[in-house]
């Protein structure tokens, strides 16, 4: 399989039809390897118009679902974003080229270890890694001016909203199956603005306890 011709009718065959017209973000999922991020048994439909389970039995959000949010924040190099579940590290891989820097967080280390390989190998250096619960514990340095939430809540978590920052943006996907809508949530002079982007259906974040997990590092 040719996987830079696959890369590409995705961008041009699914992503950029769903709206998604930000000519900088075209071209980082034109350069993003997205077959390094999934398993090696799923490397073939790496560009298909799916989701895509992982190792540990999350998922991954469809490519347009995935781009049509990060549209959404609107993101500059000046701007310090929040992923809340790695997952495979596509996402991330994403933020980090649209944005200064980011912080992704995971309940689950060792996913999140195999996510930091591949984008070590990449070669990224402006991510840092966070083995915790994001919908439970508030983050150092909030608060951020972009947040992205990686998979489907039942509801937004005061606790995110709290560390969004004054013109700060979070994107998420609110509702349970089978009706979903993704959300763009701005802060206004400490007003919050609530637009609804799209309906979808998506797979579902999970919580942990940051007392129980492994650590905040690797």
């Amino acid at each position: 399989m040719d996987f830079d011709i696959a890369r590409y009718n995705m961008v041009e065959q699914q992503i950029r039809p769903w709206d998604v017209l930000d000519f900088d973000l075209l071209d980082v999922l034109s350069d993003i390897p997205r077959e390094r991020f999934v398993l090696p048994q799923h490397q073939q439909l790496a560009y298909s118009d799916q989701s895509l389970p992982l190792a540990n039995g999350s998922h991954m959000l469809e490519p347009k679902v995935m781009a049509r949010l990060i549209q959404a924040l609107k993101l500059n190099l000046a701007d310090t974003v929040v992923e809340i579940g790695t997952g495979s590290g596509y996402a991330t891989a994403v933020l980090a080229k649209m944005a200064g820097e980011v912080i992704t967080v995971d309940i689950d280390a060792q996913q999140q270890h195999s996510a930091q390989t591949i984008l070590n190998d990449l070669g990224y250096s402006n991510i840092n890694y966070k083995t915790c619960d994001g919908l439970a514990d508030t983050l150092p340095g909030a608060p951020f001016t972009a947040i992205y939430v990686g998979g489907a809540l039942a509801s937004l978590p005061s606790i995110l909203l709290d560390q969004l920052a004054d013109d700060g943006r979070m994107v998420a996907i609110i509702g349970e199956h089978p009706v979903m809508k993704a959300i763009l949530v701005e802060r206004q002079n400490n007003h919050l603005k609530e637009t609804v982007l799209f309906e979808t259906v998506a797979p579902a974040l999970h919580s942990l306890s940051c007392s129980s997990a492994n650590g905040f590092k690797f």
